[in-house]
Formats: structure tokens, sequence, C-alpha cells
């Protein structure tokens, strides 16, 4: 079961946030596909990871492997600390997290993507992000 809420972190673009459940005994594979937008040349959040269970505890962070690189910047993951109130039944929850960010070559504009392999005790996803660099209209730069 994939829960999504939206947080801000360091100042960066809002993304979403895998909420992992046990509710499942067997590994499931799953394609998502999201996306990011952001300037040239500056950290663009595409994902936070955590995984919270439904009794509010917290598990193990999920393994993430980059299988696709993009062509045209980096991926990096950082790890943060993670807090959420009122959510669900959960009144309060303060965990630790995973926080990936693309940096684009500086004077990139256009799509870059990037394909992460997210696994987490009971599933895997396989995590297709697009990242808009700049504006999405050629030629024009904001």
């Amino acid at each position: 079961m994939r829960r999504r809420a939206f947080i801000r972190v360091f100042g960066g673009a809002a993304a979403a946030l895998l909420l992992a459940c046990t509710a499942s005994v067997r590994a499931q594979v799953e394609s998502v596909d999201r996306s990011a937008n952001g300037q040239p040349g500056n950290d663009i959040q595409v994902g936070v990871y955590v995984n919270i269970k439904a009794d509010c505890s917290v598990g193990p962070l999920p393994t993430i492997r980059l299988s696709a690189p993009p062509q045209h910047g980096n991926v990096t993951v950082k790890k943060a600390q993670f807090s959420v109130t009122n959510y669900k039944q959960c009144l309060a929850v303060q965990a630790p997290a995973y926080v990936a960010i693309y940096r684009s070559q500086p004077n990139y504009f256009g799509v870059d993507v990037l394909t992460l392999e997210v696994k987490y005790p009971t599933r895997t996803e396989i995590q297709r992000i697009s990242v808009t660099v700049g504006s999405s209209s050629p030629g024009q730069r904001t």
C-alpha cells in the first residue's frame, strides 16, 4: 500500500513522499512516472523516501539505485530527518529519510530523464523521473 504526502525540504520544490506500509507479505514491483522542474545548475528535489509503518513506527530505509542516469546532469542522494504531523492515525512522527536531488549542467535547458529503483522490504518501485530544466517553451528562459 502506498501513501503520498507533500513536503518542502531545504527550499526545493515539493516532492512526493513515499510511505511504505507492511501490509503485503510478498514483494511487488510497481512502475511510477513522476516529474520535477527547476533552473539550470541548481539543486532540484526529485524524491523523498521514508518508511513509516501502519502502526506509526519507523521501518528500514529503502535501497536506492540509479538504474538509468540523466544525460545532462547528476543525481545525488542525501540523508535527512523527516517530520510529519496529523498524517492518518500518526499524530507526530519523526524518521530518517533519503532525499534524491538532480542538478543539471550549468547551461542546460530542456527535459532530462532518470530512472531510480527504490526497494522497500515488501515492494520495489521503478521510478522514471522527467526533470524540466528552465522554461518548458523552447528558446524562452526564465
